[in-house]
């Protein structure tokens, strides 16, 4: 039988949104999915180190393993508790560029017990500037988290879209508002001998090599 889609939580208001938090980090605990606001579009996430939750979240998308999700940080500080041999540029931009639309791929801390897909041993790290984001995340520990639509199908920017996409196969919908959409995150490949954007988006190429001149930041063709 299938289960009805439970309404979405309010979580509009920080005064009151503590129990739809509370709601959403239990779900997250439990193995099971959570669409959340963040500061470009809705998001679906899982517990980074639940495999078991990261293979639902590909498949609520309709996903394969070869689209691992990013992973969404509440502190700049949990950077170091995720990659290994982070380039100081890498995180002078992340100070500089965090929490906000930013994105960079790093190699992943070997001794982590986490399954994200086929990264080929690395991670893209993302602090989100969005209060509900940062509000779950503190409590919840790195999500991982890709946006709240079926594949191929434009991503959600209000909780009504993502519900009217992924149904029941997420636990807690978290409704924040309206997401801003537009630009997504520019990401920045610092895994190898120079940093590589691969995503032009919300930092722009003057404002990257402002933090990391050395580097010459260059666009992937």
């Amino acid at each position: 039988m299938t289960v009805p889609v439970r309404p979405a939580l309010d979580a509009t208001d920080p005064q009151t949104w503590g129990p739809a938090i509370d709601e959403a980090v239990n779900a997250i605990s439990r193995g099971s999915l959570v669409v959340l606001p963040t500061d470009t579009v809705y998001g679906i996430a899982a517990d980074a180190f639940d495999a078991t939750a990261v293979s639902a979240l590909l498949a609520a998308k309709g996903r394969g393993r070869q689209m691992p999700p990013p992973v969404l940080i509440g502190d700049v500080a949990t950077l170091d508790g995720l990659a290994t041999e982070v380039p100081e540029e890498a995180r002078d931009l992340a100070e500089a560029f965090w929490p906000g639309g930013f994105t960079i791929i790093l190699r992943s801390q070997p001794s982590l017990q986490w399954d994200l897909g086929e990264t080929h041993g690395t991670v893209a790290l993302r602090m989100p500037d969005h209060p509900v984001a940062l509000a779950l995340l503190r409590r919840t520990g790195p999500l991982a988290v890709s946006s709240a639509n079926l594949s191929g199908r434009p991503a959600a920017i209000d909780v009504h879209e993502a519900v009217e996409q992924l149904g029941d196969s997420v636990s807690v919908y978290l409704d924040g508002g309206a997401a801003p959409g537009g630009t997504a995150s520019t990401i920045v490949d610092a895994t190898g001998e120079r940093l590589r954007v691969v995503r032009s988006g919300a930092v722009g190429p003057e404002a990257l090599r402002e933090v990391a001149p050395v580097l010459g930041l260059e666009e992937d063709a």
